[in-house]
Parts: C-alpha cells; sequence; structure tokens
C-alpha cells in the first residue's frame, strides 16, 4: 500500500514538473525564494500592529517567531527521521524530470518547509485578522498553496511532501494562534 502511494506521488510529482517551461521558470524561482517575500510580511505584520496594543502586538512577535521555529524544526526531525530522498536526488526520477533550480537543497525532502512555514503564517495571519479582513485568509491560503505548488515546479518536493507540510503547518499556525489568544486573555491585552 505504502510502495502504491509513492509510485503515484512519483507519477504525479512528473506529471506536475513537467508541465513547466522555461516561460515561466523565471516566475516560479522568483516565486518559491522567501526573501522576496519580506515586503509582504511587512504588510502583515503592519495590519497586525494595527490591531493590536503594543503590548500585545510584542506578544505576537514572540509567538510567530516561535511558530517559524516549531515549524522548522519539527520539519528537520521528520526530514531526517525518514530520509526520503527530493526527487532531483532520487535515481529513476531526477533524470526524466525538470530540474529548474540549481542545487536542489538538502538531501531530503519529507515534509516540506516551504508547505508548511507558508501554511502556518497563512492560518495563523488570517485567523489574527479575520475580525477586520474576513476574506485575507483565502487569498493567504492561496498564496501558500502556490508556494507548495512552486516547490513541485521546480523540482526539489513530491507532492505528498507538500500536502503533508500544510496539514503540519495548519495545525502549526492554528495552535500558536489559540495561544496568542489564550496570552491575549490571560493578562487582558486587548
Amino acid at each position: 500500500m505504502l510502495e502504491q502511494l509513492l509510485h503515484l506521488d512519483t507519477e504525479l510529482f512528473l506529471y506536475l514538473n513537467n508541465l513547466g517551461s522555461n516561460t515561466w521558470d523565471g516566475f516560479w524561482m522568483f516565486y518559491t525564494t522567501k526573501f522576496y517575500w519580506i515586503p509582504f510580511y511587512a504588510i502583515l505584520l503592519y495590519l497586525i500592529f494595527k490591531q493590536h496594543t503594543p503590548r500585545m502586538f510584542l506578544i505576537i512577535l514572540v509567538t510567530i517567531a516561535l511558530m517559524v521555529t516549531f515549524t522548522d524544526q519539527i520539519t528537520n526531525l521528520f526530514k531526517y527521521s525518514f530520509e526520503r530522498l527530493r526527487p532531483c536526488h532520487q535515481e529513476g526520477v531526477k533524470e526524466v524530470m525538470r530540474i529548474v533550480k540549481k542545487g536542489c537543497g538538502g538531501q531530503y525532502g519529507y515534509f516540506s518547509g516551504h508547505a508548511s512555514n507558508s501554511m502556518a503564517v497563512a492560518v495563523f495571519a488570517g485567523l489574527l485578522l479575520r475580525q477586520k479582513y474576513k476574506y485575507l485568509i483565502f487569498g493567504l491560503l492561496f498564496w501558500s498553496a502556490a508556494m507548495g505548488y512552486s516547490r513541485i515546479y521546480i523540482g526539489v518536493h513530491y507532492p505528498l511532501d507538500v500536502v503533508c507540510g500544510f496539514l503540519f503547518g495548519a495545525l502549526s499556525g492554528f495552535m500558536f494562534y489559540k495561544l496568542s489568544q489564550y496570552l491575549k486573555n490571560k493578562y487582558k491585552l486587548y
């Protein structure tokens, strides 16, 4: 059963990865690079800052730092525990796929850190800002989904790596959102 699932995952990866073209490579390399999203994160932080007291905003910043650290470390724990090779390192796959990114990253890819971090940010920020921006979460979820697809497009993650990253990221984002709300209520930081 597991072998069949991994086979289907590889087939889906090859299908999605080979849909790419030189025309779109630059766009997806830009999209998948975390550095280029700094202005986006700054806007999200500004929106959060506008809705909260300075003290609560500081608590939210610490919560975000903890969330990203937690998500990164658990992702690395999974990568080095499961040791599933990235497609760009997998014999029999790397020969028939499109590799867009030079130097495809670490050896192991289960599960995707980009997918887990982007989904954690999407869920956390979407829930935190939903009172004033009730539809923002849908845009953030779309942004995260595109981030996950970018990892398949450039050839560094299988779809299952991305989906599991999304699930873990959503759980992480929700859990840290609940923590921020607990702290807000406990210390009356309205």
